[in-house]
C-alpha cells in the first residue's frame, strides 16, 4: 500500500471490527462474526464480513473436505472458507472474491508485483509489503461500488500465537492506527474452560491469550468468552481486571442448541450496544422481533422427520455444512425438526440397502469427487426410486441418479461416468468440453452462478414458482447430451437447461412422489430468513411420506 493509499484510509467512512481467536481453534469466530453482523444489520446499518485465512493455499478448492470441511462457492465463482456461508446466512448479503483472502493469495499478489518491477530498487519484506497488501484488501472489501459499507467485520483465521497468523495481526494493528482508534475495534474470542474435577471455570487461558495479543501491540476492546456455563459477575470482573477491559466488555458466549440463538444472547449481553458506543455509530435500536419468532420456531417445532444424507465425507459433518443449515431453514418453514441420518456410501455395498434406509422419509445424495463410494450412492438412488422415497440429488447426486436410471430403466448395462470409468460403453456422464484441456486443479472448475431455464408444467417450475433461475456450481462433469433422447424416452424429464451451452441442470421423474436432481448446489443460497425452495419442498414431501410428533 502506498503512502497515498494510507492517506485515503484517514477519511474512509466505514467502521472496522476485527475478530480474533485464542486458546484453541474451532471456537466459532465465524458464527460470532456473523451474529454480530446480524445485530448491526437489524439496527439499519449496511454490513459486510471478510475472512483472512493464514494458510498458504490460494483458496481451499484443492483441500480435502476431511481437513477443511466444505468449500463455499460465491456467485462470482470464488472457492472460499465455509465461514462465508455463515456470513451469507446471517446477514443475507452475497459474498464475493474480495471477502476471503489467504496468505497464498497475498504472497502471490506481492510476488507478481515484484516480478513486474513495482518495487524496483526495494527489498520486498513482510513489513511493509505483505502487511500493506493485507491492509489494501481490507480497504477494498469496504467499498460497495461507489459507496462504502457502514461496518466491515474482519475475521482472522487461526489462533493468536500461530506463526502464520502474525502478518495478519500486524496488518490489523497498523490498520487501526491508520483509520484512527475511534473507527476500529478489536474483539477477541477466547475459551473459559470448565474443569470438572474441581467444578470450576478457569480464566487463566483467557488471560494468557490476551497477553499474547498485547505482546504484538493489540489491546482487545471486547472479549467474547466461550463457555459451557454462565459467567458470574465476579468472574467477569476478574477477567476484565487481568485483561485490561471493562467487565461490561466481557461478553458471555455460552453454548446453545441452535446457532441462530447466538445474536439474541449477544444482544442480551449488550454486545451490539457496546460496539455502537465504542465506534460512535449513529443508528437505531435493533429490530429483533422477526428473528425472535424465527428462533422460537426453530426451537419448538411441531413435527419431526428423518432424512438420510448419503455421502462419502460423513465422518466430518462440516463437509456438508451448508446442507445441514439448509435443512434447518427448510425445517423452520415446515414447522418441523429435520433429523439427519448420516450414511457412509462406502458401507452400502457391504449390506442390504434397506438396512440403511428403511426408517427414513427422504434420501439426499450430496456432491463429491472421485470414484470412492459412488456405487453405494447409485444403490441408494435405486432404493429411493423403486420405493417411492422422496429424493434430492445435488451435483454428483444428479449424476448418480442419471447413471442409475440409465442402467436399470434404459437398460444400458455398465453405464457410468467417465470420471469413474474411462472405458465405460455408455458414458452418460462426461467431462465438459470446456474442461477437456484443463490440467491445473485450483480454481478451474465450472464455478459460480449460471442461469437456468425451467420447463413449464415441470415439478421444478412448481417448486421455484418461475421459469428462470440462477444457481451456483462447482463441477467438471455433465450429463452427456448424446444420451438425452434415451433418458427422456424412458421417462426422465430434463426440466432445467443452461441454454448457452445446452447443458442439463435439473432432472426429475414424473411418476414418483418427489424425485429431483440438480447439477448445481442449492444449499449455498439458502438463508435462515427464507429457505431454498428445493429444500423446503423436499422436506415437505418427506413429511408427507412420514413424520412424527417432535420430542426433544
Amino acid at each position: 500500500m502506498s503512502d497515498f493509499d494510507r492517506k485515503k484510509l484517514v477519511n474512509i467512512p466505514s467502521k472496522f471490527i476485527f475478530v480474533t481467536g485464542g486458546v484453541v481453534s474451532s471456537l466459532g469466530k465465524g458464527i460470532a462474526s456473523a451474529s454480530l453482523g446480524r445485530l448491526l444489520k437489524v439496527r439499519g446499518l449496511k454490513v459486510t464480513i471478510q475472512k483472512l485465512d493464514p494458510y498458504i493455499n490460494v483458496d481451499p478448492g484443492t483441500m480435502s473436505p476431511f481437513q477443511h470441511g466444505e468449500v463455499f462457492v460465491t456467485d462470482d465463482g470464488a472457492e472460499t472458507d465455509l465461514d462465508l456461508g455463515h456470513y451469507e446466512r446471517f446477514i443475507d448479503v452475497n459474498m464475493t472474491q474480495k471477502n476471503n483472502t489467504t496468505t497464498g493469495r497475498v504472497y502471490d499478489a506481492v510476488i507478481s508485483k515484484e516480478r513486474r518491477g513495482d518495487y524496483l530498487g526495494k527489498t520486498v519484506q513482510v513489513i511493509p509489503h505483505i502487511t500493506d497488501e493485507i491492509q489494501s484488501r481490507i480497504y477494498q472489501v469496504a467499498q460497495d461500488g461507489d459507496d462504502f459499507y457502514d461496518v466491515v467485520i474482519t475475521e482472522i483465521g487461526g489462533t493468536v500465537g500461530d506463526i502464520e497468523s502474525l502478518p495478519f495481526l500486524e496488518a490489523i494493528r497498523q490498520f487501526g492506527l491508520n483509520v484512527g482508534r475511534e473507527n476500529a475495534i478489536y474483539v477477541h474470542l477466547t475459551l473459559v474452560p470448565f474443569i470438572r474435577a474441581s467444578g470450576e471455570l478457569k480464566t487463566k487461558p483467557t488471560q494468557h491469550s490476551v497477553m499474547r495479543m498485547r505482546e504484538i501491540g493489540i489491546q482487545p476492546d471486547i472479549l467474547m468468552c466461550r463457555t459451557e456455563y454462565p459467567l458470574s459477575d465476579e468472574l467477569k470482573q476478574k477477567i476484565g481486571l487481568f485483561c485490561n477491559v471493562s467487565p461490561h466488555a466481557v461478553i458471555e458466549a455460552i453454548d446453545v442448541k441452535s446457532i441462530y440463538e447466538i445474536p439474541l444472547i449477544f444482544h442480551d449481553e449488550g454486545l451490539d450496544g457496546l460496539v455502537v458506543e465504542k465506534l460512535h455509530i449513529d443508528c437505531g435500536e435493533p429490530q429483533l422481533k422477526n428473528w425472535i419468532a424465527l428462533v422460537k420456531k426453530a426451537k419448538e417445532p411441531r413435527r419431526c422427520v428423518k432424512i438420510a444424507v448419503c455421502g462419502k465425507y460423513v465422518d466430518l459433518h462440516d463437509s456438508y455444512k451448508s446442507i445441514i443449515e439448509a435443512f434447518a431453514h427448510a425445517g423452520i418453514e415446515n414447522d418441523a425438526r429435520v433429523r439427519l441420518k448420516w450414511v457412509d456410501s462406502e458401507d452400502i455395498v457391504k449390506k442390504s440397502t434397506e438396512s440403511f434406509f428403511h426408517d427414513v422419509s427422504g434420501i439426499l445424495i450430496p456432491g463429491g469427487f472421485g470414484i470412492r463410494g459412488t456405487e453405494g450412492k447409485i444403490q441408494a438412488v435405486r432404493y429411493a426410486r423403486e420405493n417411492n422415497i422422496p429424493f434430492l440429488g445435488i451435483c454428483l447426486g444428479l449424476q448418480c441418479a442419471v447413471i442409475e436410471f440409465a442402467r436399470h430403466v434404459c437398460h444400458l448395462q455398465n453405464a457410468n461416468s467417465k470420471e469413474f470409468n474411462e472405458s465405460t460403453p455408455y458414458p452418460v456422464i462426461d467431462i465438459m468440453d470446456t474442461q477437456v484441456n484443463v490440467h491445473e486443479k485450483g480454481g478451474t472448475m465450472r464455478l459460480g452462478a449460471y442461469p437456468c431455464v425451467i420447463k413449464t408444467a415441470s415439478k421444478a417450475a412448481k417448486i421455484y414458482g418461475k421459469l428462470e433461475i440462477s444457481e451456483r456450481h462447482r463441477h467438471r462433469f455433465e450429463v452427456n447430451n448424446k444420451f438425452r433422447d434415451q433418458l427422456e424416452k424412458a421417462g426422465m424429464v430434463l426440466s432445467g437447461i443452461y441454454e448457452k451451452e445446452d447443458l442439463v441442470e435439473i432432472i426429475e421423474l414424473p411418476d414418483h412422489p418427489w424425485f429431483v436432481g440438480v447439477q448445481f448446489h442449492p444449499e449455498l443460497k439458502s438463508r435462515v430468513t427464507y429457505a431454498h425452495p428445493l429444500f423446503r419442498e423436499f422436506v415437505k414431501a418427506a413429511l408427507e411420506k412420514h413424520s412424527t410428533e417432535f420430542k426433544e
